[in-house]
């Protein structure tokens, strides 16, 4: 159900060859992305791999292809997707950045590849998906933040009946990381990990479309954690206003230790025409990180390109500002600056006997600073066509976990959609 291919190339056509049999069902659509990436990462605190930087520079393609659903009472239906990686630059001494797997000498992979399905199907406002496919809960959520999506082999259950509902249900056990083509790897969190472990969820999300919205989640990942999750949005006129928090306690053989974590953070966005200003406050309250498996499964207000800000004790602020150039007679071009700060960090409490100990000390502080400048075609034969440029700076004392860092981002994609 999900073959994991090696040659360049061969990702793709596997995805392609299932055109035929997708075309029988209705609304068949496909995709195609081209992902150009250059990231670097220079140092400013010794890397753990005694790197001074790190670099590479690659080009992937991700084709998908999403059917309709045959006709009947239950209607069947697969989506197939499929990637192919190629370095352009990332040499023994830079290796690592993220973009590509690394060889048995430390080496980045010239090429990798993967292809994985879903079989679906359909009762009346009800999907089940079985198979390999992206997931997005705000207590799972697959990342897809460099060259390669990650993906979660297992099955998801949703249900859109209620208007301004949806409930899901899911359950995984294989898990594909973004720099590597395998798909029995795993995610890793700060000390928790899915090697071994399935991880669980069910949920719902309320968004009638009116001022107030929320979302309810529990996860667990096996013999680690139990996870709540809670959402509350309002908007009025100009005004929005974000609440989000985790409550995380340890279950079962409690593989990372003894956990009990509270995680939350508050967000107030104001909109003034072609502006954005944003103020935002995050707490965790325990002994432990707030910690999470997948790239994105954290919807908390300050965890952002670098940092998290999700150490024991740590209380951050955020300061954000947003730009659309419309208004300015540039459409398609965008700006956003951020800094966020955070402190309090002590983790010489964490359970001696867990996976967190030793990982930061007391009186811990960092702060980032984001600037990201994007650019999208508007029209024409490049239409939807983006480049992005990020430039991330880091810095922390000695009781903080992270690096001293300054990263840039160089991202160029272009979509292609169609029918069948």
């Amino acid at each position: 159900m999900t073959p994991t291919l090696q040659g360049p190339g061969r990702a793709l056509l596997a995805t392609v060859a299932l055109c035929p049999v997708l075309g029988h069902a209705q609304d068949a659509e496909w995709s195609l992305l081209s992902r150009n990436y250059f990231l670097h990462s220079d140092f400013r605190s010794p890397a753990g791999a005694r790197q001074n930087y790190r670099q590479e520079w690659a080009q992937g393609f991700i084709g998908e292809i999403r059917s309709g659903f045959t006709q009947g009472i239950v209607g069947l239906g697969l989506d197939a997707h499929g990637f192919i990686g190629i370095k352009l630059d990332g040499g023994r001494g830079h290796a690592g950045a993220g973009l590509l797997p690394r060889d048995s000498e430390g080496r980045a992979e010239s090429s990798y590849s993967s292809a994985g399905a879903a079989l679906k199907l359909r009762l009346g406002e009800t999907q089940l998906r079985l198979g390999e496919m992206t997931v997005e809960t705000p207590v799972f959520d697959t990342g897809d933040k460099r060259l390669h999506p990650e993906y979660a082999t297992g099955w998801l259950l949703e249900n859109t009946s209620l208007p301004g509902w949806r409930l899901q249900a899911g359950r995984f056990t294989a898990f594909n990381n973004q720099d590597n083509s395998a798909t029995h790897g795993d995610f890793s969190g700060y000390g928790a990990t899915t090697e071994g472990r399935a991880m669980s969820l069910v949920g719902a999300t309320f968004a009638p479309g009116g001022r107030f919205g929320g979302a309810l989640y529990a996860g667990q990942l096996q013999d680690t954690w139990r996870q709540a999750y809670l959402n509350l949005n309002w908007t009025q006129g100009p005004w929005r206003l974000d609440g989000n928090l985790y409550q995380t306690r340890d279950t079962g053989a409690a593989r990372a230790g003894a956990i009990d974590t509270l995680a939350y953070s508050v967000a107030a966005k104001y909109l003034a025409g072609a502006q954005a200003f944003t103020l935002a406050y995050q707490k965790i309250e325990g002994d432990t990180p707030f910690d999470f498996v997948g790239g994105d499964s954290i919807y908390l207000a300050n965890s952002i390109k670098y940092a998290d800000f999700n150490g024991p004790g740590e209380r951050s602020w955020q300061l954000r500002y947003d730009l659309d150039f419309a208004t300015l007679g540039v459409p398609g071009l965008s700006l956003m600056g951020r800094y966020v700060s955070g402190s309090g960090i002590d983790g010489t409490h964490a359970p001696a006997s867990g996976a967190y100990v030793g990982q930061q000390g007391q009186g811990g502080r960092h702060w980032e600073r984001d600037i990201d400048l994007k650019y999208v075609v508007q029209a024409g034969a490049a239409k939807d066509l983006s480049l992005s440029f990020s430039h991330v700076s880091h810095r922390a004392n000695q009781a903080q976990a992270g690096d001293d860092i300054d990263r840039i981002y160089l991202i160029v994609e272009y979509p292609l959609k169609g029918r069948f």
